[in-house]
């Protein structure tokens, strides 16, 4: 581990800070894009890349290049909904996703307009289904970037955030502890272990909204 933490660190560090920082928004934006967020994860590109941060504007750079491209793929998701989405949920693709997130995305959007679109980027499947689902609806695309902005820049600043930290601890620690690869393992860990936590604390208490049957698919958003 001690061998293995500086390696990744140096190699991360020994690319060009502009491709490292682009190839993070491009991850994202393939995410967030149709559906490829069900198979691509590009949180982990973006950990992963935030590992050479070696200064504040790179991590400022990165958060905006993360933002940027989540809300590119999430346009185009937003836009393919609004012009060929029955399309998309009718292939094979869309089928292999199951009806029944099709169905309780709409119920989710139908019962919390903007609060669906912003706890969506939290939430597994849902996050790549609600830019379609939402383009398939009566929603302006000015309302669900409102709600959907704020969610991607919170998402993006943990990552880049809590990630620089870890390496900035590894850096502070590497000359005086032997052990500072498990303390900058063991960073990591604990927030991956806090994001699921998080997921399934909103996906508990939006489960009313996702599941029940009160609301009538399709129907039109509230903000």
């Amino acid at each position: 581990m001690n061998d293995f933490v500086p390696w990744l660190i140096e190699f991360m560090r020994s690319i060009d800070p502009i491709a490292r920082t682009l190839l993070a928004g491009l991850a994202v934006l393939l995410e967030t894009s149709i559906l490829i967020g069900l198979v691509f994860p590009g949180d982990t590109v973006v950990l992963v890349a935030s590992i050479g941060i070696t200064s504040p504007l790179e991590g400022v750079a990165m958060v905006i290049a993360v933002v940027v491209g989540a809300l590119i793929g999430e346009s185009i998701g937003f836009g393919l909904g609004r012009w060929v989405g029955p399309h998309i949920r009718a292939s094979w693709i869309g089928r292999r996703v199951g009806e029944h997130n099709w169905v309780r995305a709409e119920r989710y959007l139908a019962r919390r307009g903007g609060i669906a679109i912003f706890l969506s980027r939290f939430l597994p499947v849902l996050h790549s289904l609600v830019p379609l689902t939402v383009g398939m609806s009566h929603y302006s695309y000015r309302r669900f970037l409102t709600w959907t902005a704020p969610a991607c820049l919170l998402w993006a600043t943990a990552y880049v955030s809590i990630t620089s930290l870890a390496v900035g601890s590894f850096d502070e620690l590497a000359d005086q502890v032997h052990f500072a690869g498990y303390i900058f393992v063991g960073i990591i860990v604990v927030f991956l272990l806090l994001v699921l936590l998080s997921k399934k604390v909103i996906a508990r208490v939006e489960r009313h909204h996702l599941d029940s049957d009160d609301a009538e698919a399709g129907a039109d958003v509230k903000d």
